[in-house]
């Protein structure tokens, strides 16, 4: 049994839960309380104004009275007219007054405010305030608003008058009674009416989002092509659509880039294993001389090398990619670091028949920078550089600063790069040359680690390059690393 119960509780728990529910909430909520503030402030408005109406009736027979009083003392006619006829003139709101001397004696009344009033009572509560407009209920159940007043006669104060008034407010009441009514209706017709109206906008709001959930479970591994139609969202939902839209562009980029760079690794690495392998299986399948095994275990070890070095060259890739990767800065003079370059790749580049030089200023050129990682940025520019300069070429190494910019150039005479390479120059793996660059041992990984070495930094790298003429490669980065 209990079991049955939960079970049929849980999806009332996970509605509960929804957005379309907590919208829905909030906006009958805000309606309802829309509503009732409006109502209610109008009721209290309504019956402010009614009171003040009566109120100043009220005054207005006291200040006619008071005149009379003290103007024309001796008109009883007058007088009569005011407080016994005029009042059974009137249908509605109708009012008694009684007129006492100064013994409390009755000299005029109204006729029938003993039939409607509990004078006794009437007098005790209009003594309890006097001047001001209260509120007393009849002897049938109406409604009246009484209040009294002393009046002077003549044009001395030796005589005191007292008036006492009354008003009936039963039709104010039966209006506010109605008023209060509709209230009532209009507060369960708006419980019943928003609630809807709120979960239709919820839904019809919270639909873009279940079309990107929707969108979101069809993407895998295996397809990263589909993408959210915003065109009719609203703005906020649209811009989201179209972050995440670029996110999946990001995201199947990526991924063909690292398909790619897989297929690079394992045909890189597959390469010099098979070559050991080959030879080892080529000198194992017959006797050999001692130089016939030293041949091949040199060419062995030069395979091994170049596995070594394509390895070293992954692992600095990836440890330079994480966020945890700390520089050791220094303060380190350009100028020297550019002389110890040259002078490792002098020798070099003299039996490839190329002029290696440096244009360095006689003033040092300070920066703060992880040497041996710039030292090897620079030293992967000149080895390419030598590797694709023909003989009779040049390659020159600069360094200047501009404001706090330290700038590094590396410019050769080579065979230079195809304009639809050079946006690709920085990828894994990449080669212009395919056959050239297996042929002398590169592995397409050495301008991708200059990049991540010059983003570490927090600088970036150019290159410029056109076929037959030579290639520069700019390094920027800042002369001082921010605190």
């Amino acid at each position: 049994m209990f079991w049955n119960l939960s079970s049929s509780l849980a999806p009332i728990s996970r509605f509960l839960r929804t957005l379309a529910f907590r919208l829905t909430a909030g906006y009958a909520l805000a309606g309802l309380s829309l509503v009732f503030l409006a109502t209610a402030s109008l009721y209290v408005v309504l019956r402010t104004e009614l009171e003040k109406s009566t109120d100043l009736f009220l005054a207005d027979k006291l200040h006619v009275l008071r005149t009379m009083l003290r103007e024309r003392p001796n008109d009883r006619d007058a007088l009569r007219e005011e407080i016994e006829l005029e009042s059974a003139a009137r249908r509605y709101e109708q009012f008694y007054i009684r007129l006492l001397d100064e013994r409390d004696t009755p000299l005029l009344t109204t006729p029938g405010m003993s039939e409607q009033l509990e004078l006794p009572q009437f007098v005790s509560q209009i003594q309890s305030r006097p001047e001001h407009a209260i509120p007393m209920m009849g002897k049938h159940g109406q409604a009246f608003r009484v209040t009294s007043a002393s009046a002077p006669v003549g044009l001395s104060t030796s005589q005191i008058y007292t008036i006492q008034i009354a008003i009936d407010v039963s039709q104010q009441e039966e209006l506010l009674a109605r008023f209060r009514r509709w209230f009532w209706a209009i507060l369960l017709a708006a419980f019943a009416i928003l609630p809807l109206i709120g979960y239709r906008t919820a839904r019809q709001g919270i639909r873009p989002v279940e079309e990107m959930a929707t969108t979101a479970r069809h993407i895998s591994s295996t397809n990263l092509r589909e993408r959210i139609l915003s065109e009719g969202y609203p703005f906020e939902l649209a811009s989201l659509a179209d972050t995440f839209n670029r996110m999946l562009d990001g995201l199947e980029e990526s991924f063909e880039r690292i398909s790619r760079f897989s297929a690079d690794i394992a045909h890189d690495l597959r390469t010099p294993v098979n070559n050991i392998r080959g030879e080892a299986e080529v000198a194992l399948a017959r006797a050999r001389t001692i130089d016939e095994y030293r041949d091949v275990l040199g060419s062995c070890l030069e395979e091994a090398v170049r596995l070594s070095d394509l390895i070293g060259d992954l692992l600095f890739l990836a440890r330079a990619e994480s966020p945890l990767t700390h520089l050791r800065r220094e303060p380190v003079n350009v100028s020297e670091l550019l002389r110890g370059v040259h002078e490792y790749y002098e020798a070099s580049a003299a039996d490839a028949g190329i002029a290696l030089t440096t244009s360095v200023t006689g003033e040092p050129v300070m920066a703060e920078l992880d040497r041996t990682l710039v030292q090897r940025a620079v030293s992967n520019l000149v080895s390419n550089a030598v590797a694709h300069t023909p003989p009779g070429g040049s390659v020159v190494l600069g360094t200047n600063t501009e404001a706090a910019t330290i700038r590094i150039e590396v410019a050769d005479t080579g065979v230079g790069i195809p304009p639809q390479a050079l946006p690709r120059v920085f990828d894994r793996f990449f080669r212009v040359d395919s056959s050239r660059s297996q042929a002398s041992g590169g592995t397409g990984l050495g301008l991708a680690i200059v990049q991540s070495i010059m983003l570490l930094h927090g600088g970036n790298v150019e290159i410029a390059s056109e076929l037959g003429l030579g290639t520069r490669v700019t390094l920027r980065m800042p002369a001082i690393a921010a605190r």
